[in-house]
């Protein structure tokens, strides 16, 4: 074999690698390309030709980069949004039997002069809740019912042949929880009741209010902590016909502070105390009497469902202890409610039940006396005594988890009411729920 001697060697190699490079569409290296000219292999003009191929090259491949990156932050955002983005819903068959004394009835009496409704209902909500930003969530979900105006229930009857069930706006609220203030949240809206409840006679579960709200939590220690809120709530604008600013609207004031301890790993007791002021409810008694400053007429919008005052000022204290310690949980919890705007004497109403659970199985249990203005009787539950107030008795409820978010649930609720039959004391009115509940 014949002697090659290093220079040519080197011509050969970077003849070899340009041609290769030029064939392959490829950049050309800057490193090499100072090494062929440094040891002689490319002419001058050479040099600059390949220099310039190399900038072309230099600036595609930015520009390339650039544009998948654009892209690859395009799809991130989209990936990141729906990452941050939850859909909830659930549906509910329920079957549903309400025996009462006396009264009117669609279904008819049976021989002893009982009334008995007897019904099939469904429950359908679907919502979509996201983080907006790390300071922002935000919240929308529609809802069945029977018609607008009924705050307390999603439920709508199996009737009228086949006919299509009306969805309504259920919640549509901000929740803006600044990151320089943790664990305050400032909502607006038509949002979730942002205050705790130990029982459903102030509020049905259903009823979602509508306006402004701040709530807190403070830590204290690993085993203390304050919770309270605030809020501003128009239940109807311009109720007394003399304006549309917010001091003419029928609204609701709230306020509630309260805080949760653990003694020990035995007990945890939760306790703490609201206050429910309606504004404009009365118009210095004009409303009362029906009439506004106007001349005109006006309804008693409070005065609902055994309710003979639309004046309210509920107070309200609340508390329940959990013990952990026992073979099964425990709760025992309870509330007590006062209207001081009541002059009648009929202005309290009060809860106390105990709840637990055991193998798939839950418990709850509660026996309350609500007074006929103890409550508001549009807001408090409506179930019970079939919804109306100045009613006492029981409520049973077992629930059972026939797999993962598949349940079904009975509910027994078994009052004496003074509203429900007219001109009757002590009228019973006894409710048997059966649900068949999914959860996704």
């Amino acid at each position: 074999m014949g002697f090659v001697s290093k220079r040519t060697a080197a011509s050969l190699c970077g003849g070899l690698i340009l041609a290769a490079s030029a064939s392959a569409n490829a950049a050309v290296d800057a490193k090499l390309l100072e090494m062929l000219k440094a040891n002689g292999s490319i002419t001058p003009a050479q040099y600059s030709e390949l220099q310039g191929e190399l900038a072309k090259d230099q600036q595609q491949a930015a520009a390339d980069a650039a544009q998948k990156k654009n892209e690859m932050s395009a799809f991130d955002q989209k990936v990141a949004w729906a990452a941050k983005t939850q859909i909830h819903g659930d549906v509910r068959v329920r079957q549903e039997n309400i025996n009462r004394d006396g009264g009117s009835s669609t279904t008819g009496a049976t021989s002893d002069g009982d009334r008995i409704s007897d019904r099939q209902r469904i429950r359908a909500r679907f919502g979509v809740y996201s983080e907006i930003n790390p300071q922002v969530d935000a919240g929308i979900r529609v809802a069945t019912g029977s018609t607008s105006s009924d705050s307390r229930s999603t439920n709508v009857d199996l009737n009228n042949g086949f006919t299509k069930k009306n969805l309504w706006l259920d919640l549509g609220y901000l929740d803006w929880h600044p990151t320089v203030a943790p664990n305050l949240h400032l909502i607006g809206g038509k949002m979730l009741q942002p205050w705790v409840s130990m029982g459903d006679i102030i509020w049905d579960g259903d009823v979602n209010p509508e306006g402004v709200a701040a709530t807190y939590k403070l830590p204290l220690s690993k085993d203390a902590s304050l919770f309270g809120s605030l809020g501003y709530y128009t239940l109807k604008d311009n109720v007394d016909g003399d304006g549309f600013q917010y001091n003419h609207d029928l609204s609701l004031y709230t306020g509630q502070l309260g805080g949760k301890f653990n003694l020990g790993d035995a007990v945890g007791v939760t306790i703490g105390g609201s206050v429910y002021s309606y504004n404009n409810s009365d118009n210095d008694g004009e409303a009362a009497a029906g009439i506004n400053s106007s001349g005109g007429t006006t309804a008693k919008t409070l005065v609902a469902n055994g309710n003979t005052t639309n004046e309210f000022r509920l107070y309200e204290g609340f508390g329940q202890i959990d013990i952990k310690n026992l073979p099964i949980p425990l709760a025992v919890y309870g509330q007590y409610v006062k209207n001081s705007k009541s002059t009648d004497g009929d202005d309290k109403a009060w809860l106390a039940g105990v709840k637990t659970k055991l193998a798939g199985f839950s418990f709850d249990y509660n026996y309350r006396d609500v007074q006929r203005n103890g409550v508001v009787g549009a807001f408090t539950d409506s179930d019970f005594g079939n919804g109306t107030t100045g009613a006492h008795g029981h409520k049973f409820k077992v629930g059972y988890d026939i797999d993962k978010n598949f349940g079904l649930g009975v509910t027994y609720f078994m009052a004496k009411s003074d509203t429900q039959v007219a001109n009757q004391s002590d009228a019973d009115v006894n409710t048997l729920q059966l649900d068949l509940e999914a959860k996704f």
